[in-house]
Order: C-alpha cells, then sequence, then structure tokens
C-alpha cells in the first residue's frame, strides 16, 4: 500500500489522487469494440448468437430449451439449503423488504379553480436482473437487486447469471424471480434489451458485473433504462489513531479481494497510523482465499493518504465520492455533516462494509467511480415510473390561457399559441 502526504500541498493535483479518481477509464476503450460486437450479434441473431457465446465464454453447452434455468430447480434449491444459510438469507430478504418498504411513493392529486393535477406512480412492467456467476456465488446481489423490485409492484423480473449455483437458484426463489435464465456476459444485456426468442424483452435492466456487462448496459442505455455503470468497487476509511489498525485493514481488504481493480483508500492525519495499516493489511494478505486478486489491487489501488485533519479527510473524501465509505473515528456521528459524496456512509468502529453487503437493509448496489456525486443507490424508486395527470375545466381554462399564449408567442410557436387561441375563441 503506498502512502502519500497531502499535508500543506495543492492536493487536488496530487498525482496518485487524480489517478485513482479516474482508475474506472481504464480498458474502457480496449473493451468497447468488442462489446458492440456482442450487441450486434446477439440484436441480429437472437438465441442463436447468445448460444455461441455461452460456449465461448462460459463453456456451457446449451440450446434453446436449456437457456432458461426451471423453476423447479429454484425451488429445489431452496428446500436443500443448509438451514442455517436458508435462515440467514431469509432474515436478509425481511430486513432489506422492510428497509425499502420505506421509500414506496404515493401517486397524489390538488385541487385549484377549475384545474385538478397530480401524479400517477406505476411500477415497471418487467425489469431484468444480472447477477454474476461463475466461480463465485451472489446471493446478496440477488436479493439486493430483486427485493426493491418486489416491493415496488414489478409484474415480472427476469434473472440472467452465468452458471448460477444452489445459493443464487435459492435467494432467487426467497426474493421473488420470476424467470431465470443461465447466461451471463454483454450477451445476456442485449438479449434483455432487444429480447429473443427465449428471452424477454425488458424495461430496465440493474445488477453489477465485469467490464462487459458495465459497458454493454451504457451502450444500450436509450434503447432500455439502466441502474447506474457500475465499475470496480472501492472503500474509503477515514480514521483516527482512535481505531484499530487490524480492524481498518480488514475493512480495506474486504473490498480489495473483490476485484483487480477494486480500489482500497484510506484516509488519516497521523502516518505513524498509516504505516500501522500498511503493516497489518501484508500480514493478512497472505491468509486470504483469493490473495492474488487482493494483492494485485492493493499493489495498483491500494493507498493510505495523510491529511491535515479529519475535516480535510472529509474534503478529500467529497472529492473522491467513494462507493463505499467507512468513518472509524472517536466521534464518526461528528463528521456526517461534511460528507457530501458517497454511496453509503458507515459510521463507527462496528459498521464494516461487509454487514451492508448482506444483512442491515440498505441496498448495496452503489455509485462507483466518483458517480456517487450524482448517482444514488439502488432503490423502489429505480423501479416505478411517474405519470403528470392534468385536467382543466372552462374555468380553469379562463384563468391561465392567456399567460400560454403569451410564452407561446415569445417561443414562436404559432400553432402553440393557435391550440390555446381557438379555445379562447369559442
Amino acid at each position: 500500500m503506498e502512502i502519500v502526504d497531502l499535508r500543506g500541498k495543492a492536493w487536488r493535483f496530487d498525482e496518485r489522487l487524480e489517478y485513482l479518481a479516474n482508475r474506472g477509464e481504464i480498458l474502457t476503450e480496449e473493451y468497447e469494440e468488442r462489446v458492440k460486437e456482442i450487441i450486434r450479434n446477439v440484436r441480429e441473431r437472437g438465441d442463436e448468437a447468445l448460444i455461441e457465446y455461452t460456449k465461448r465464454f462460459d463453456g456451457l453447452e446449451l440450446t434453446p430449451d436449456t437457456l432458461e434455468v426451471p423453476y423447479e430447480e429454484l425451488e429445489n434449491a431452496y428446500e436443500e439449503l443448509d438451514e442455517r444459510v436458508k435462515e440467514a438469507l431469509e432474515i436478509a430478504e425481511e430486513r432489506i423488504r422492510v428497509f425499502h418498504e420505506k421509500q414506496l411513493e404515493n401517486s397524489f392529486f390538488k385541487e385549484e379553480e377549475g384545474i385538478i393535477l397530480g401524479q400517477k406512480v406505476l411500477p415497471l412492467e418487467r425489469v431484468g436482473v444480472y447477477v454474476p456467476g461463475g466461480k463465485a456465488a451472489y446471493p446478496s446481489t440477488v436479493l439486493m437487486n430483486v427485493v426493491p423490485a418486489v416491493v415496488a409492484g414489478v409484474e415480472e423480473i427476469v434473472m440472467v447469471s452465468p452458471k448460477p449455483n444452489r445459493y443464487t437458484l435459492a435467494a432467487a426463489y426467497i426474493a421473488g424471480v420470476s424467470r431465470v435464465f443461465q447466461v451471463g456476459g454483454a450477451q445476456a444485456v442485449a438479449a434483455l434489451a432487444y429480447g429473443t426468442d427465449s428471452i424477454p424483452r425488458v424495461d430496465k435492466i440493474v445488477g453489477p458485473g465485469n467490464i462487459y456487462v458495465a459497458l454493454a448496459k451504457k451502450l444500450l442505455f436509450g434503447v432500455v433504462d439502466i441502474d447506474m455503470v457500475a465499475g470496480p468497487s472501492e472503500i474509503l476509511v477515514i480514521a483516527d489513531e482512535s481505531a484499530d489498525p487490524s480492524w481498518v485493514a480488514a475493512d480495506l481488504l474486504s473490498q480489495a479481494e473483490h476485484d483487480e481493480l477494486s480500489a482500497a483508500i484510506l484516509l488519516t492525519p497521523s502516518e505513524g497510523f498509516a504505516k500501522k495499516v500498511r503493516d497489518e493489511l501484508n500480514r493478512m494478505l497472505d491468509s486470504l482465499e483469493r490473495r492474488e486478486i487482493a494483492k494485485k489491487s492493493i499493489e495498483r489501488f491500494g493507498t493510505a493518504f495523510v491529511v491535515e485533519d479529519l475535516f480535510h479527510a472529509c474534503e478529500v473524501a467529497n472529492f473522491i465520492a467513494p462507493e463505499h465509505l467507512e468513518v472509524v473515528t472517536a466521534e464518526p456521528m461528528s463528521l456526517l455533516p461534511y460528507i457530501k459524496h458517497a454511496g453509503a456512509i458507515f459510521l463507527g468502529r462496528y459498521s464494516p462494509e461487509a454487514l451492508g453487503d448482506y444483512v442491515l437493509g440498505p441496498n448495496h448496489t452503489l455509485p462507483t467511480g466518483r458517480t456517487a456525486r450524482f448517482f444514488s443507490p439502488l432503490g423502489v424508486y429505480d423501479f416505478i415510473k411517474r405519470s403528470s395527470v392534468i385536467y382543466v375545466s372552462k374555468e380553469g381554462f379562463d384563468r391561465v390561457a392567456d399567460l400560454a399564449e403569451v410564452i407561446a408567442k415569445a417561443e414562436g410557436l404559432s400553432a402553440h399559441a393557435l391550440s390555446v387561441r381557438i379555445r379562447m375563441e369559442e
């Protein structure tokens, strides 16, 4: 882990900080043309292209009849779960559901003299959920992406995942997924966006994935709605000397083990504390099952920035706008008013990011790569749409018609003005 001193300098221009802030752009251009080709093939050839790519990338021999996982397999996976795992997933589902029920929006109407105005809130009809698969199991991703859609009232939830295992399928059963297809990558995203003979076209695609998945979602935005363009995972910890260096090191590694492009960042006013965290992190690395991935992540992006004080730390954190932000200080609540940009904020020494990944309730699908400046965590609001409702009586029309005509003429839109004037002359 590299240690960089930001004290007494124009820190926004620091080379290491700039490198971390822009890491999401790495390899984008190299992969984009490949993703465009995959999208084009799936759009033109449908299931045939999907089956070819699944064999090439995932080593899975499929036919149009075996693309979909029979629903009975979801139920069987659930029934065969170890009871402790089943209980944990069910409690997690309940906590996620209860939290997201607070986000529900209601339709509303307001009436004035001769005018009724309102907003009608409706769930999307069909959404697609992408869940990474292959060697890893991500039942938590299933719960976090599906439960808000269920709470919103989405009619049909279509999940795609390459080689989904029993934990993923069981979570799909618990969460309320409608259909599961064992395909992944950019090809699965394209299939959801355009539809094929086997996979229905959806209105929105949510869920994390590798760079192929992220780029496919980005390129298909407009054809279909998406939650966000998610990049590699990241964690930023603000800590002072009251924190335990080994706890902080473990929290940093919890994201480094995700991906070689993941970033683990520490902000602290104490250079001595930064060195202790670095030493603890190096000591723990060799004991990790995913140590090779974590090592590469730490080597490329692991950084401890020494700052002037905790307020300076908040300023730097706002610039980075991290996906996960932990505040492990003597008085963590006191810093909350100064934090503007973060996907999720974890306050206090007993609030490791890993708890948020699984059982607390708030969503773990979060904005990455500085997009927390304008994106929010996934929520019920991502699965609804709003329609304006307008009723105007003759009395109401007479109150506002001349104003509309004046503005229409000012804009030079004579047909707009005519559509109002013709009623005024009735």
